[in-house]
Protein backbone atom coordinates (compact mmCIF):
# COMPACT_ATOMS: atom_id res chain seq x y z
CA UNK A 1 0.00 0.00 0.00
CA UNK A 2 1.52 3.34 -1.02
CA UNK A 3 1.92 5.92 1.70
CA UNK A 4 -0.17 9.08 1.46
CA UNK A 5 1.89 12.16 0.69
CA UNK A 6 0.98 15.79 1.16
CA UNK A 7 3.18 17.98 -1.01
CA UNK A 8 2.33 21.01 1.12
CA UNK A 9 4.49 19.49 3.91
CA UNK A 10 7.66 19.50 1.78
CA UNK A 11 8.77 23.05 2.70
CA UNK A 12 8.32 22.29 6.40
CA UNK A 13 10.27 19.03 6.03
CA UNK A 14 13.15 20.96 4.38
CA UNK A 15 13.08 23.48 7.22
CA UNK A 16 13.20 20.69 9.81
CA UNK A 17 16.21 19.15 8.05
CA UNK A 18 18.05 22.47 8.24
CA UNK A 19 17.12 22.95 11.90
CA UNK A 20 17.68 19.37 13.05
CA UNK A 21 18.42 18.79 16.71
CA UNK A 22 21.89 17.78 17.84
CA UNK A 23 20.60 14.24 18.44
CA UNK A 24 18.95 14.00 15.00
CA UNK A 25 22.17 15.14 13.32
CA UNK A 26 24.20 12.68 15.39
CA UNK A 27 21.97 9.75 14.43
CA UNK A 28 21.86 10.83 10.78
CA UNK A 29 25.50 11.69 10.12
CA UNK A 30 27.04 9.07 12.37
CA UNK A 31 24.79 6.13 11.49
CA UNK A 32 21.71 6.33 9.25
CA UNK A 33 23.21 8.35 6.38
CA UNK A 34 25.53 5.47 5.48
CA UNK A 35 23.30 2.63 6.65
CA UNK A 36 23.22 -0.09 3.95
CA UNK A 37 19.44 0.23 3.57
CA UNK A 38 18.30 3.72 2.63
CA UNK A 39 16.76 6.04 5.19
CA UNK A 40 15.29 9.47 4.49
CA UNK A 41 15.26 12.40 6.90
CA UNK A 42 12.12 14.40 7.69
CA UNK A 43 9.88 12.35 5.40
CA UNK A 44 6.29 13.58 4.93
CA UNK A 45 3.85 10.70 5.45
CA UNK A 46 0.13 11.35 5.60
CA UNK A 47 -0.26 14.56 7.62
CA UNK A 48 2.96 13.96 9.57
CA UNK A 49 6.68 14.44 9.07
CA UNK A 50 8.68 11.46 10.30
CA UNK A 51 12.16 12.12 11.67
CA UNK A 52 13.61 9.17 9.72
CA UNK A 53 11.94 6.74 7.34
CA UNK A 54 13.16 3.49 5.78
CA UNK A 55 10.83 2.50 2.94
CA UNK A 56 12.33 -0.96 2.46
CA UNK A 57 11.60 -1.85 6.10
CA UNK A 58 8.45 0.33 6.36
CA UNK A 59 9.97 1.79 9.51
CA UNK A 60 9.78 5.25 11.06
CA UNK A 61 12.39 6.20 13.65
CA UNK A 62 11.40 9.08 15.91
CA UNK A 63 13.63 10.96 18.33
CA UNK A 64 11.64 12.53 21.12
CA UNK A 65 12.43 15.58 23.18
CA UNK A 66 10.79 16.40 26.50
CA UNK A 67 7.59 17.72 24.87
CA UNK A 68 6.72 14.16 23.88
CA UNK A 69 6.51 13.00 27.48
CA UNK A 70 3.71 15.20 28.80
CA UNK A 71 0.14 13.91 28.63
CA UNK A 72 -0.74 15.74 25.42
CA UNK A 73 2.48 14.63 23.69
CA UNK A 74 1.96 11.00 24.65
CA UNK A 75 -1.62 11.03 23.32
CA UNK A 76 -0.55 12.68 20.05
CA UNK A 77 2.30 10.22 19.53
CA UNK A 78 0.03 7.24 20.21
CA UNK A 79 -2.56 8.48 17.69
CA UNK A 80 0.13 9.22 15.12
CA UNK A 81 1.65 5.75 15.52
CA UNK A 82 -1.79 4.14 15.13
CA UNK A 83 -2.37 6.01 11.85
CA UNK A 84 1.05 5.06 10.49
CA UNK A 85 0.52 1.42 11.51
CA UNK A 86 -2.63 1.37 9.35
CA UNK A 87 -0.26 1.79 6.39
CA UNK A 88 1.95 -1.07 7.57
CA UNK A 89 4.58 1.26 9.03
CA UNK A 90 6.20 0.45 12.37
CA UNK A 91 7.21 3.36 14.59
CA UNK A 92 10.35 3.04 16.69
CA UNK A 93 10.86 5.77 19.30
CA UNK A 94 13.92 6.87 21.24
CA UNK A 95 14.41 9.79 23.57
CA UNK A 96 17.07 12.37 22.84
CA UNK A 97 18.65 11.28 26.11
CA UNK A 98 18.96 7.70 24.85
CA UNK A 99 20.79 8.95 21.75
CA UNK A 100 23.16 10.98 23.93
CA UNK A 101 23.83 8.32 26.57
CA UNK A 102 23.53 5.07 24.63
CA UNK A 103 24.16 5.86 20.97
CA UNK A 104 25.52 2.42 20.14
CA UNK A 105 22.50 0.77 21.80
CA UNK A 106 20.12 2.93 19.75
CA UNK A 107 21.97 2.02 16.54
CA UNK A 108 21.91 -1.67 17.43
CA UNK A 109 18.17 -1.53 18.17
CA UNK A 110 17.46 0.18 14.83
CA UNK A 111 19.57 -2.38 12.98
CA UNK A 112 17.77 -5.29 14.65
CA UNK A 113 14.33 -3.89 13.86
CA UNK A 114 15.27 -3.13 10.24
CA UNK A 115 16.49 -6.69 9.76
CA UNK A 116 13.41 -8.11 11.49
CA UNK A 117 11.07 -5.98 9.36
CA UNK A 118 12.89 -6.87 6.14
CA UNK A 119 12.50 -10.56 6.98
CA UNK A 120 8.80 -10.14 7.84
CA UNK A 121 8.07 -8.16 4.71
CA UNK A 122 9.92 -10.59 2.43
CA UNK A 123 7.98 -13.57 3.77
CA UNK A 124 4.63 -11.81 3.50
CA UNK A 125 5.01 -11.01 -0.22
Amino acid sequence: MPLPYQEKLTPRARELRKKATKQENHLWYDYLKDYPIRFKRQKPISSFIADFYCHAARLVVELDGSQHYDEQGLIYDKERAAILEQYGVKVLRFSNLEVERNFQGVCTAIDLVVKERMEQLSTSE
